[in-house]
């Protein structure tokens, strides 16, 4: 009825084995995530080197490879309204050494436009902090008479649909924050969409177009160059770079709150102990007198804001524009 000693001492030596072998097996996880990072992590920027988008990542890349004591790769992935880059980061082991530069268009905007970007924005990622928020200003050709942006909206009032905005693209952040202007003015104005670049610049430049609704980082070195002219910036407050530009608030629309951002996310399921010592370097990194005056020249306003701030922020940016989409029905190019 009930076994040999020899035979319950082996089934005991056999369970004291196996137990022994899983917990040599987790070893190397545990010891990995207590060494994090043991070697060089890839951040990850969905848009071309080169520009104020680049620029933003490569800095906080910089200072995270001073703070985590390991290289930070920056691997430029652009595309698809952003997607492309969005959706490789979406799919990276979640370990912690796949991080991505998000913004208004691969978090808010794009999975609205794209039928199928390869991620969820909701689901797919591990809000690590928000680097900071770039206004939108609207800008219009030196020699236009629109001088302020009730001459404008009067304007596009007389003539309905004659005011042409220019965009990157459709669905792109401009076209979105025209869209955006023109139901809080009440008024028709037409939409032309370039493909990327800046083309729909150099047509404002030019005086083929009536107004672009741009971001600050966009847009700046071409104010600063006297190139355009800025009428009013989104900000709560006026800008120290134009402080003769008012804000929308100023002109007539408090509720035109609209501004390009930058935040870090990692995949989901990245263990919580790494998001948080990746978002406790942001934090100090976002406290660095350097890191603030580089963001400032390149008209990003630092806005550092915890994993759980980001999440909510990143929310209700997706849920905003996600309603501004379908309302008015706007398609990807």
């Amino acid at each position: 009825m009930f076994a040999s000693l020899p035979t319950r001492v082996a089934s005991r030596r056999s369970l004291l084995t196996a137990v022994a072998l899983a917990a040599a097996a987790c070893l190397p996880a545990i010891a990995q995530a207590q060494a994090y990072p043991n070697k060089p992590v890839t951040l990850i920027v969905p848009y071309p080197a080169g520009g104020a988008n680049d620029a933003v990542g490569r800095l906080i890349g910089q200072k995270l490879a001073d703070t985590l004591g390991q290289p930070v790769v920056v691997d430029n992935r652009p595309g698809a309204g952003t997607t492309i880059g969005a959706a490789l980061a979406a799919r990276a082991p979640a370990d912690g050494y796949t991080i991505v530069l998000g913004s208004l268009a691969s978090n808010a905007v794009s999975p609205h436009l794209i039928a199928n970007p390869g991620y969820d924005a909701m689901k797919d990622f591990a809000p690590i902090g928000l680097i900071g928020v770039a206004p939108m200003v609207a800008t219009v050709n030196k020699e236009s008479p629109y001088t302020t942006l009730k001459s404008l909206v009067d304007d596009a009032k007389k003539r309905p649909g004659d005011v042409m905005y220019g965009s990157a693209g459709n669905g792109s952040p401009l076209h979105l924050a025209g869209e955006l202007f023109s139901q809080a003015a009440g008024v028709n104005m037409t939409h032309v969409p370039y493909k990327g670049g800046n083309a729909h610049t150099m047509d404002l430049i030019g005086g083929r177009l009536s107004v672009i609704f741009d971001t600050t980082t966009g847009a700046m070195p071409m104010i600063k160059g006297d190139k355009i002219r800025a009428i009013a910036v989104s900000s709560p407050t006026r800008l120290p770079d134009l402080p003769n530009v008012p804000t929308f608030a100023e002109a007539g629309y408090p509720n035109f709150e609209v501004s390009g951002w930058y935040a870090l996310y990692a995949p989901a399921k990245t263990p919580p102990d790494i998001v948080a010592r990746l978002s406790a370097d942001l934090g100090k990194i976002m406290q660095m007198p350097d890191v603030d005056s580089k963001l400032k020249a390149l008209a990003v306003k630092p806005a550092y804001g915890t994993p759980q701030e980001l999440a909510s922020f990143t929310q209700s940016e997706f849920i905003k524009y996600g309603k501004v989409i379908k309302v008015a029905n706007i398609k990807a190019d």
